[in-house]
């Protein structure tokens, strides 16, 4: 039986987030207080801080970062430099405590030595097809995600192949499970995977379980930490919510992977909470796709989790026990794949935009088509025009977003993208029987990315992501076919916003726009 969603059904951390965001206002008002408070000197202040205002935005002109992330801030702070330089050492930067900044790097180079590429899998790639050989090549030299052979993928067409799947391979465990999501919603589908923990758990088997604090605090509080911990699951919290505010509180856990014992992995757009499954429907009908991996791939996977685990709190001395394994009980299921696979990581704490770089060079390299999901469509400049060229050029792009919006403003900023897509022959297509939470990328038969990323500033710039590059034209094919059946049931607006009065932006959606990028 379908039930509406009633998030405050349930005791939550809700009030934490209220006072976080109060804190937030409160240090704003502060440091803009003792600003005032020296208002006699206020000439030689402002000549101050313009001198000031100017260096930094000489130094963020010649940054390498997007035009998107720098032009809201230098307008501020040349415009408003009393104000702006304050925000901008405050709010303006990615903010990480020494300690932790120190343990995320740490954990880099120790994890260095087990990501190493299999020299004959990369050449065997490479003389298949050399451009799609680079696009690998960039997650190894860039990123160091190597890419893998002898990988079975089974993909699922609907959240619902995909929670099954999920359960099924967690009854598999025999050492360890692995699990970090950004929400989790102790409630019915949660439920049927928490008994397989218990079970695990009390069985002998490892189990882990992590999860964003931004992204449960409407689902979980702090007894359900105690409770997991009582049943022998090790569960920790992302980057918890605090009163006292800085700019990484901004950078959350949007990662979904599931790890088990080294061998099977599965990831894709859905959180475990009941609207993901469509046991709620606060949306409509909710649609999400996922993958499930096996074989040489999910070492990548394990990878990712560990350095993320470890990162927030150093307790594995030695890794290489959940690393160094033996894949010979899955050769049966892998000996038949013709598949290449790159599980990889983005984080907002390098330089490079990984989640970002991945999608553009798909779009570079298309011939035939590109199909694109995603929720939400806030892009940056080099986006767009990747994605009009490849249009002109005659390729087949497509972007199916939601029918029905779950957050109102980010509906209006996505739809004021269109028109500057379709103007150059790109295809958008709106999910009608409710919201499209899927983050799948088809392209040419050949390449499909099954990810957590979506195509806006938070996914791509500000949060911690996981997508999964795939070379394989049997899984193409099956994502393609799924694009497919998506498009029936979703309507065309190409040619509804290629008329002229969708052509102008109202002056609210160019300020929203603007800042858009910074949150």
């Amino acid at each position: 039986m379908m039930r509406t969603e009633k998030k405050t059904s349930a005791k939550n951390s809700a009030g934490r987030l209220i006072m976080a965001a109060l804190m937030f206002v409160l240090q704003i008002v502060w440091t803009e207080t003792l600003v005032l408070m020296v208002f006699n000197y206020a000439a030689s202040i402002n000549l101050v801080f313009t001198i000031i205002a100017i260096f930094i935005v000489l130094k963020m002109h010649v940054k390498t970062s997007n035009a998107s992330m720098r032009s809201p801030w230098i307008i501020v702070i040349l415009s408003l430099p009393v104000m702006g330089v304050p925000l901008y050492f405050l709010y303006g930067r990615s903010v990480i405590t020494k300690k932790a900044r120190i343990r995320f790097e740490n954990m880099v180079e120790e994890i260095d030595p087990f990501m190493v590429q299999d020299e004959a899998v990369a050449k065997e790639l490479e003389q298949k097809d050399k451009a799609i050989s680079n696009e690998f090549k960039y997650l190894y030299n860039h990123m160091a995600f190597p890419v893998h052979n002898k990988t079975a993928v089974e993909y699922h067409g609907c959240s619902e192949d995909g929670l099954e799947s999920l359960i099924s391979t967690l009854e598999l465990a025999k050492k360890f499970i692995f699990m970090e999501y950004h929400a989790i919603e102790d409630a019915t589908s949660f439920g049927r995977i928490k008994d397989v923990l218990i079970r695990k758990a009390a069985a002998g088997v490892e189990v882990r379980l992590f999860y964003d604090d931004v992204g449960s605090i409407f689902f979980l509080n702090k007894d359900f930490i105690k409770e997991m911990r009582e049943k022998g699951i090790d569960c920790r919290v992302f980057n918890p919510v605090s009163a006292v505010f800085n700019m990484f509180m901004n950078n959350r856990d949007h990662r979904k992977i599931t790890v088990v014992d080294g061998l099977y992995a599965v990831t894709g757009g859905y959180n475990l909470a009941d609207e993901y499954f469509n046991i709620t429907h606060p949306y409509g009908e909710w649609y999400d796709t996922g993958i499930k991996v096996v074989g040489r791939a999910v070492h990548n996977y394990t990878i990712i989790f560990l350095s993320m685990w470890n990162s927030i709190k150093k307790t594995d001395e030695d890794i290489s026990k959940y690393i160094d394994i033996d894949y010979s009980p899955v050769e049966y299921l892998t000996r038949d794949s013709k598949a290449y696979v790159s599980p990889y990581a983005d984080s907002p704490l390098g330089e490079d935009r990984v989640g970002e770089n991945v999608y553009l060079n798909i779009i570079k390299n298309a011939k035939d088509y590109v199909y694109i999901t995603t929720p939400y469509l806030l892009i940056t400049d080099e986006m767009r025009r990747e994605l009009t060229l490849a249009a002109r050029r005659g390729v087949d792009v497509r972007i199916v977003t939601p029918g029905i919006p779950d957050k109102k403003l980010t509906y209006s900023m996505t739809r004021s993208y269109y028109p500057g897509l379709v103007k150059h022959g790109v295809r958008i297509y709106e999910y009608t029987p409710g919201f499209m939470h899927a983050k799948q990328w088809a392209c040419d038969d050949e390449i499909s990315a099954v990810n957590t990323i979506n195509m806006d500033f938070r996914s791509l710039y500000h949060h911690f992501e996981n997508g999964t590059l795939i070379y394989d034209k049997d899984t193409a094919i099956s994502v393609r076919e799924n694009f497919e059946e998506i498009f029936e049931k979703s309507v065309d607006v190409t040619e509804k916003y290629s008329d002229y009065k969708h052509q102008h932006l109202t002056l609210w959606q160019c300020l929203i726009r603007l800042i858009s990028p910074l949150f």
